[in-house]
């Protein structure tokens, strides 16, 4: 089983090792790389999210409820606990 941590930014990074998940970090995830089994961490846009999903791995979604303010801007990994960051599980499939 592998984990990924899909996310290029660092304050996301060290949120979540700080809850100890410890995963390969990348920017953007090959789902051709992904099995039945793995654990995938961060944000991904539908398409791939149903695709790692019908592979059989967990996807972990991380929700921040982020204000438009503060969009485009790294947010360090103290402050994501004020801005109620939190790791959803959900299971996408294409129809």
């Amino acid at each position: 089983m592998n984990r990924w941590l899909v996310t290029r930014h660092p304050g996301a990074q060290a949120w979540l090792r700080q809850r100890g998940i410890d995963a390969a970090a990348t920017p953007h995830l090959d789902v051709a790389q992904v099995a039945a089994g793995d654990e995938i961490y961060g944000t991904l846009p539908l398409h791939l999210a149903a695709e790692v999903c019908m592979r059989g791995a967990r996807l972990f979604h991380l929700a921040i409820d982020l204000p438009p303010a503060l969009r485009g801007q790294e947010i360090p990994a103290e402050d994501m606990g004020r801005l109620n960051a939190r790791l959803e599980e959900y299971r996408v499939q294409r129809v």
